[in-house]
C-alpha cells in the first residue's frame, strides 16, 4: 500500500526526488516518514513529516539537504535530496504512522513501503 519510487544512480553532490504512493487509506491522517538502510547497518530514520505541512523533522545527518513534503490530494510524500554523499547510498523505505505525534524512530511506524535503492557515486 505504500510504493516508493525515483531511486537510482546519481554522482556524489546531485540531486533525486523519491517519491512515495499510498492507496487504500486517509493518506491526509496519517504521519508520513523516510528512513534509510545501508548494507549492513540498522535501518535509521532520515525525516518525518506530520498532517500539516508545517511540522517536518530531519536526522542531523541530512538536515540542510534533504526536503521531505506532502501533497495530500495526490497521497503522495516525497524526499528531495540534493547534495547527496556517498554516505547516503542506501535502500530508501517509506513508512506511515497513526500516532497523534511525529515519531522520529521506527516504532510507531505500522506500515512500510518495499524500498527504492539510492546509490551515490563518487
Amino acid at each position: 500500500q505504500l510504493v516508493e519510487s525515483g531511486g537510482g544512480l546519481v554522482q556524489a553532490g546531485g540531486s533525486l526526488r523519491l517519491s512515495c504512493a499510498t492507496s487504500g487509506r486517509t493518506f491526509s491522517n496519517y504521519v508520513m516518514g523516510w528512513f534509510r538502510q545501508a548494507p549492513g547497518k540498522e535501518r535509521e530514520f532520515v525525516a518525518a513529516i506530520g498532517w500539516a505541512a508545517g511540522n517536518a523533522y530531519y536526522a542531523d545527518s541530512v538536515k540542510g539537504r534533504f526536503t521531505i513534503s506532502r501533497d495530500n490530494n495526490k497521497n503522495t510524500v516525497y524526499l528531495q535530496m540534493d547534495s547527496l554523499k556517498t554516505e547516503d547510498t542506501a535502500v530508501y523505505f517509506c513508512a506511515a504512522s497513526s500516532r497523534s505525534y511525529v515519531p522520529i524512530s521506527l516504532v510507531g511506524y505500522l506500515v512500510w513501503g518495499q524500498g527504492t535503492q539510492v546509490t551515490v557515486s563518487s
